[in-house]
């Protein structure tokens, strides 16, 4: 039995008021603003043509200019934002992997700067390396410990951003761990126990979790999370998951797609396309992750998670186009296309979420090509019928660094949605034009009276191109950032 990828080797990360020519460190990363940054080091980075263009990455010897004995310089805007720090960070320590100690100069004007190079260098120096076979000592490869240069080394408000970049670059690297590993070893039942094994290891007691299996799912009514799982011989599984702090200042419910592995059912995918689907369950990997962590940062802010794990594979068993499910809310829906899943797994996890009565619900899914049509592979969409949840989520995006953008419910996808002749709902839209909506549409059926939204992750949650900034090829984590903002800003409101 595969027990899960082997512990990731996160960074420690420290601060310190070291200048840096100073600062004892392998390499000494330094980021170039303007001629000043420049200073003790113009000669070299004349030679190697830096122009100090954001993005650009120049490493040399330093020659004893600085006690470290190599310079990796950075470029960076003349006012760099704490994306830039987060993304200039990440960049350098990919640029530097075959040092150890690094002394990181960014010159942030803030402790939420601080916080934002701490997570660039942990997201930055991730890999997944649990099916490598080679008998290198990897940490002698590897960014293993991080000093951040700061007038703000001495405050305790820096050291809780410290811990706090800490669980969340954590929490991101292992939804990251759950969507790369192989779909044969990550089956909906090893997903649930995988699930249910982090939170007793990170949470300390703060969360309960339980699971349903197929009997428990059909004396509950999920007739999408069995409707999808009929074909496989791995049954599906809803995870539940609670955290519940003394005076909570607010109550959501979070819920994720988890399809382990999507060959489109009958509906089959053609052979190319299956190639990245073991990353159909990063909806559900983003929100257990985002939850694990939200509970480690001790936030006074009650959550209700969903995960809905099944595996969608054709056989003699399987949901057929045609066919008429019940979900948990006593609609039926008449099914046009088995390679649209998700949205019957996650109608279930939506009605599970209405019961618990929260403030919001908010669902993570990697469910349509539409989104990636519309926005491209490294832009989530966000789509509410409530404007002030889509307005809270495109902040929380934005102050996060993920990179999210709002997108319409219109009128006539409710109209479609409506338009089976033989069931309350349609599952699959008439028409190609407007999947994405039409999909959120359909979710919006089965979030009862609760202020809702939807995050499509479908393009940005697997990078199947050559790592660039924090984000790095295979599974990328996203949404887990954005999850725990949501809930830090209910905290703090």
């Amino acid at each position: 039995m595969f027990d899960g990828p082997s512990v990731r080797g996160m960074v420690s990360v420290s601060v310190s008021s070291a200048q840096p020519t100073t600062a004892r460190a392998d390499v000494l990363i330094l980021g170039i603003r303007n001629d000043e940054d420049r200073a003790g080091f113009a000669d070299h980075l004349e030679s190697l043509r830096f122009t100090g263009k954001k993005g650009q990455v120049k490493t040399f010897l330093s020659g004893g200019t600085s006690r470290a004995p190599v310079v990796a310089a950075v470029g960076l805007p003349a006012e760099p934002s704490g994306e830039d720090l987060r993304r200039a960070a990440a960049r350098a320590v990919r640029a530097v992997a075959e040092y150890q100690h690094v002394a990181v100069a960014l010159h942030p004007s803030s402790i939420d700067e601080v916080e934002a190079i701490a997570e660039g260098i942990q997201m930055g120096a991730y890999r997944f390396d649990a099916y490598k076979t080679a008998e290198d000592d990897d940490d002698q490869t590897r960014v293993t410990s991080a000093s951040i240069l700061t007038a703000f080394s001495r405050q305790t408000r820096t050291a809780r951003a410290l811990d706090r970049a800490a669980v969340v670059s954590d929490a991101v690297c292992q939804a990251r761990d759950w969507v790369n590993t192989p779909p044969g070893d990550l089956q909906p039942s090893d997903f649930a126990r995988q699930i249910t094994e982090e939170a007793g290891d990170k949470a300390e007691g703060r969360l309960d979790v339980s699971v349903w299996d197929e009997k428990r799912l059909a004396k509950e009514r999920c007739g999408g999370m069995l409707g999808v799982g009929a074909g496989s011989v791995s049954p599906p599984r809803m995870v539940r998951m609670t955290y519940r702090p003394e005076n909570p200042r607010a109550h959501i419910a979070l819920v994720g797609k988890g399809i382990t592995f999507d060959s489109g059912g009958l509906s089959i995918k053609p052979g190319s396309s299956m190639m990245t689907m073991k990353c159909d369950m990063g909806g559900a990997a983003a929100v257990a992750a985002a939850t694990i962590a939200i509970a480690r940062l001790e936030l006074p802010v009650s959550v209700t998670a969903f995960m809905c794990l099944a595996e969608n594979m054709p056989s003699g068993s399987a949901t057929r186009p045609g066919d008429v499910l019940t979900m948990r809310n006593g609609k039926t829906v008449e099914v046009h296309n088995t390679d649209a899943e998700g949205r019957l797994v996650l109608a279930d996890g939506l009605s599970l979420a209405s019961e618990a009565e929260p403030d919001v619900i908010v669902d993570a899914a990697t469910l349509t090509g539409a989104c990636v049509v519309a926005l491209g592979d490294r832009t989530a969409g966000i789509l509410s019928d409530h404007d002030d949840v889509r307005e809270e989520l495109v902040r929380a995006a934005a102050n996060s660094g993920e990179s999210m953008w709002p997108l319409p419910i219109v009128e006539e996808m409710h109209e479609k949605v409506h338009s089976s002749t033989i069931a309350d709902l349609r599952q699959h839209n008439p028409k190609p034009a407007g999947g994405t909506l039409f999909a959120a549409a359909f979710l919006r059926e089965f979030a009862g009276d609760i202020p809702w939204g939807h995050l499509d992750i479908a393009g940005p949650a697997f990078n199947d191109n050559s790592a660039w900034d924090y984000t790095p090829a295979g599974g990328t984590g996203v949404g887990v950032r954005t999850l725990v903002r949501l809930a830090r800003d209910r905290s703090e409101s």
